[in-house]
């Protein structure tokens, strides 16, 4: 069996830096432990694998892995999934002619708006699968043993850490500065024997900084799935955007906000996220940035 796969750089415009990307194009016929092999071994903070729709009014089918798990739902696999196709023209046969698409995925249904620079794929903009659910607290010493940071350092006036997810759970936890986002540093024993107790295993640290073109910093933290860091989180940090609109006092509201992450890695990233609140409810999040396609091969399974 021989697979086509690209990979591309997500939420960044320039190459070898954001989040690379592996995207097996012709994965119908692969196992579910073949997928988990496969990513393993490009070893990247996430591979997904293309396969035909369910529905014929849908896209694809898209399943996401980790070096170490499959994921429900994603933000930079489907960005730059979206971005792999809409370049290609066409998945299984099917036209990609407009500037939307939709993938089926084990979270739900996943609209995908392209960006285009004229008649130019340069990126994607999705809206997430579920809406906004807010879990449990998180100790603030479990966060600060667990990211090598004292207490003091985390920042507990608007929120203290928490679980959220908008189709995959991550505890969101503010830092008071920058400069305690950068000497964040994981300790894979911590997140083994304590983080790995609680239903989201993975840590995203943000701070509002007041900057030009960012206004958010974070950095993510995932080693229970392989990842001692991620450059770039769209699950995360649309997670991220619901939290802050619903602690907004305005009934009614519009919330965007840039990201920056993965700078403290050397694959500095930018995201682009919203949120619509009605009534006190959220009611959409939505994460985008812009792809640069790598590299193109062939896999032999033999």
């Amino acid at each position: 069996m021989r697979l086509q796969f690209e990979t591309v750089d997500v939420f960044t415009a320039e190459r070898f830096s954001g989040n690379p990307l592996a995207v097996v194009l012709n994965a119908e016929g692969l196992s579910t432990a073949q997928m988990q092999a496969i990513a393993a071994e490009f070893n990247l903070a996430e591979t997904t694998f293309v396969l035909p729709p369910k529905d014929s009014t849908h896209t694809a089918e898209v399943r996401i892995f980790t070096p170490r798990a499959e994921m429900p739902f994603a933000g930079h696999p489907n960005v730059g999934t979206a971005f792999v196709l809409a370049r290609a023209g066409t998945s299984y046969g099917r036209s990609i002619s407009n500037d939307q698409v939709i993938f089926e995925e084990k979270a739900g249904l996943v609209p995908i708006t392209l960006l285009k620079d004229g008649a130019v794929v340069t990126g994607a903009r999705l809206a997430s699968p579920q809406p906004l659910t807010l879990g449990g607290e998180i100790t603030v010493e479990l966060i600060a043993s667990a990211c090598s940071l004292g207490v003091d350092d985390i920042e507990t006036a608007n929120h203290r850490p928490c679980i959220a997810s908008c189709g995959a759970a991550f505890i969101l936890a503010e830092l008071k500065t920058r400069d305690a986002l950068v000497k964040a540093s994981p300790r894979a024993d911590v997140f083994r024997d304590q983080v790995s107790k609680h239903p989201a295993t993975s840590i995203l640290l943000y701070t509002q900084v007041d900057e030009d073109s960012i206004d958010i910093r974070a950095r993510m933290f995932a080693p229970q799935h392989g990842i001692p860091e991620d450059p770039a989180t769209g699950s995360a940090n649309v997670a991220l955007i619901g939290l802050l609109a619903k602690l907004r006092p305005e009934p009614d509201l519009q919330l965007s906000k840039r990201i920056a992450q993965g700078v403290e890695m050397g694959r500095p990233s930018l995201l682009h996220a919203d949120a619509e609140k009605r009534g006190g409810v959220v009611t959409a999040t939505y994460i985008g940035g812009r792809c640069v396609p790598v590299m193109s091969g062939m896999m032999d399974l033999g």
